[in-house]
């Protein structure tokens, strides 16, 4: 699975976010999180993300963050290109 992150990240983003995750990612191997096309990473976005995706460890497969913003968003486990 390939994700586009367009715009601002901010807590409503990050909701959708982890629902889009929560509902797509089970049975996948990778999910590959670009984030190139980020134009602000807002603090409160980036807790919200980070502070809610236990379950991905479980439920996806491996997370792999590409793109400039990608240390921003990367929970710890998940991979940084």
């Amino acid at each position: 699975m390939h994700l586009n992150l367009l715009g601002d990240f901010d807590g409503s983003s990050a909701q959708q976010l982890i629902e889009l995750l929560r509902n797509k990612c089970r049975g996948t191997s990778k999910v590959f999180i670009h984030t190139n096309s980020l134009k602000e990473i807002h603090p409160f976005g980036q807790n919200v993300f980070l502070n809610n995706v236990d379950f991905l460890n479980k439920e996806c497969g491996r997370l792999l963050f590409t793109g400039e913003n990608a240390e921003e968003l990367a929970p710890e486990g998940s991979t940084i290109h």
